[in-house]
């Protein structure tokens, strides 16, 4: 059986804390939806101290803004997202169009559509994460969104240079300065100078992920996205400065950023507990990091790699980095999970800023049911028939007027009637099932 090393301290007023943040997003996006662009230039000038005389970058302000950016740092941002466009356009090669002939003059088949316009947030408070802007904008335009709108936050009294420089490079349609839930209720609502889009993305922080559930429905989302998750899962094949280094990588995203080593060694547990102390010490982000892995971080115990597999799979967990004897028993085995960090070489921040696949992954257990942002999520898949012959019309309407007074649906019997009648030649009697 599993044992706790280390437990997670219990997080007090969460729930009081979760209803004020709903109660407040709601008032946001209602003063939205009925003052438009004059409620959100009042948000903007009360959260951000922001209110230019448009939200909207022009192409003279992009081109001020990447004139900022050093060469180095552009060539990081397209070594960056051409890694990403690779993996996305195979992802996208990967999902094909179908079309078959399930019975003689019978065609059924799918399209892939993309969505007609997407809003992608890209958070910019106390990271400016350049990177979202690859993951959101670009994967959008692989899929083949006709619009995309990006926003981000004003940064130091302005556009951030670099990020206005991968959303461009990533290929947006329209930038913004906008940050928090005046951002996304704009774009999902729509002012009278902001056209609605159809679809939301991007990570951002509890009132961001909240007006994205609270617009659900109204417009799409990639996911309920909550604070970022790691789990270690390790073995006496790697040492503790590379565990605690990977745990504390992603416990500076927030205070409330669970980060949990799972190993069947006590002695690397006991050493990594002890190294996340010392480099506490040294990490520029301590001050954050040292609250998340007080509050949730943890550290288990188990007896072998099948009880380390039963337990990542019931935390399912955003990433999880594997360092083990045989990392590939995990990727063979485990289900529940956002994405995968297979050998001490690689590791979450290689997936969060250049190696290519998306780093906005499911949190709080939907990895249970759902995957992360990618190509496909901009597609929707839609089918379509056709039917070609009387014969086969007829066929099918026989069986679909006895299958529709099974259930009682006279109106949908005699849908197919007229067809059994009309190319089948039968005397069938109105709103009754076919002989």
């Amino acid at each position: 059986m599993a044992t706790h090393l280390k437990t997670a301290e219990a997080a007090a007023g969460r729930a009081e804390a979760d209803s004020k943040v709903r109660s407040t997003v709601e008032g946001i996006l209602a003063d939205i939806e009925a003052r438009g662009d004059t409620a959100v230039r009042a948000l903007s000038a009360k959260f951000d101290n922001w209110s230019p005389e448009n939200f909207r970058l022009s192409e003279q302000d992009i081109e001020a803004a990447m004139s900022k950016v050093s060469a180095r740092d552009l060539e990081d941002i397209r070594f960056a997202q051409a890694n990403v466009r690779r993996f996305a356009e195979h992802q996208k090669a990967a999902l094909q169009d179908v079309e078959i002939e399930t019975e003689p003059g019978v065609t059924l088949g799918h399209k892939n559509i993309p969505v007609d316009a997407v809003g992608c947030y890209v958070p910019g408070g106390k990271y400016p994460m350049v990177a979202s802007a690859h993951m959101s904008v670009l994967t959008a335009k692989v899929a083949g969104v006709k619009r995309v709108v990006a926003a981000a936050p004003p940064f130091k009294g302005g556009a951030h240079p670099a990020i206005v420089a991968a959303m461009h490079l990533a290929g947006a349609d329209e930038i913004l300065v906008l940050g928090g839930v005046q951002a996304i209720g704009a774009m999902a609502l729509g002012t009278e100078t902001i056209a609605p889009v159809d679809m939301l993305v991007g990570p951002g922080n509890a009132f961001v992920a909240e007006a994205k559930r609270q617009l659900y429905g109204r417009v799409g989302i990639d996911l309920f996205a909550g604070p970022t998750e790691t789990l270690v899962i390790a073995d006496d094949t790697v040492d503790a400065e590379i565990c605690a280094t990977d745990l504390l990588g992603q416990a500076e995203h927030g205070p409330t950023s669970p980060a949990i080593l799972l190993t069947t060694s006590e002695k690397l547990a006991r050493e990594t507990m002890a190294e996340v102390e010392r480099l506490l010490s040294i990490l520029p982000t301590a001050e954050i990091a040292r609250v998340s892995w007080r509050d949730h971080g943890e550290v288990i115990l188990c007896a072998d790699d099948a009880e380390m597999l039963a337990v990542a799979n019931e935390l399912a967990f955003e990433h999880v980095q594997v360092m083990t004897h045989d990392p590939d028993y995990f990727l063979d085995n485990m289900t529940n999970y956002g994405a995968l960090f297979l050998g001490a070489r690689t590791n979450v921040a290689f997936g969060d800023k250049v190696i290519g696949t998306n780093h906005t992954l499911p949190t709080k257990r939907a990895g249970r049911f759902t995957g992360g942002l990618w190509v496909g999520k901009f597609l929707k898949t839609c089918t379509y028939q056709r039917i070609t012959t009387d014969a086969a019309s007829a066929k099918i309407g026989a069986y679909g007027s006895r299958l529709s007074m099974l259930e009682g649906f006279a109106g949908h019997a005699e849908q197919a009637n007229i067809r059994v009648r009309r190319f089948g030649g039968r005397n069938v009697p109105y709103a009754s099932a076919a002989e």
